[in-house]
Parts: C-alpha cells; structure tokens; sequence
C-alpha cells in the first residue's frame, strides 16, 4: 500500500486526548508512523498547537518525523479568500478554510479533521471542491480519522 499525503489539521493532535476521538486519533497517528500516512501540516496548525495545552505539543513534537509542512503562500491565500468569497465559511473561521486551501494546494490526498462544522462536514465538501474546480485544483478528499484508520477482523 504506498504512502498517502494526509493534512492534519489541530483536532486530530487534540483529539489524543478527548475521550469521544481517543482511540482513532492515536489508531491514525500509528498509520502514520508505521508510513502508512505523510502528514502535511501548515504554519496556521504550528500556530494553534503553540497555544494548546502542553500535553498536545508533546505529541506533536512526537510527530514531526513524520511530518512535511506546507507553505502558507500566496496560493493558499488567494484559495483561502476564494472559499470565503463564497461564503462557505465567515471570516472569522479564516483559518479553517486556510487549512482546506493549503491541503488543496499541497495536493494532499486527503484531508483529516474531527472539525465537523467547518470542514468535515457533506455540505462545506462539496462547495470546497466546487471553487476548487473554479480555481482549477482537483478535488480534495476530507474524511474523519474514523473513516481512514484500518479495522481489524472485518470481512473484506
């Protein structure tokens, strides 16, 4: 099975340590480590695991072997205000269509989040790829970390 680009935005790492998402967060992040996933992060997710509590920038730093960062440049940026011109987001959640602009961007093969207001979410998906059409980008997958993590003795 090769490599997968994966952009991880804050929940995932967050989501560690909450309860509801423990147990696919930490089964997504062994997929990644056994190089299952290339996780692709961008400036705006080191700025929010900045100001996360302590615990969830440890397991951050854990990761960055494993990790590429992606650019927020002038790509991103234009993208980004594309999908709030289209009023998929308002502006003050900025910086979650900056993370669907920068995974677009990179290419990524999917995006992973637990962010389903903003990005994970079968309304915003569908308008996320219908400017990213516009804007001449392919689609972009945008799944939960439950939808990408392996089940063990399931029936194929």
């Amino acid at each position: 099975m090769r490599t997968q680009s994966a952009y991880i935005d804050t929940s995932v790492f967050g989501g560690v340590f909450d309860e509801e998402f423990e147990t696919p967060s930490k089964s997504f992040f062994d997929l990644a480590r056994a190089g299952r996933f290339l996780l692709l992060v961008s400036d705006v997710t080191r700025r929010e695991i900045a100001l996360a509590p302590d615990h969830v920038r440890e397991h951050f730093d854990t990761l960055l072997a494993f990790m590429r960062l992606v650019p927020v440049d002038e790509r991103v940026l234009a993208l980004r205000d594309a999908y709030l011109a289209a009023r998929i987001l308002a502006p003050q959640w900025a910086d979650d269509a900056t993370h669907v602009a920068a995974a677009t961007v990179a290419e990524a093969d999917l995006i992973v989040s637990w962010n389903f207001r903003h990005i994970v979410h079968f309304d915003k998906i569908r308008l996320y790829n219908a400017v990213n059409a516009l804007e001449g980008y392919r689609p972009l997958e945008i799944r939960s970390p439950l939808e990408v993590i392996d089940y063990e003795n399931e029936d194929v």
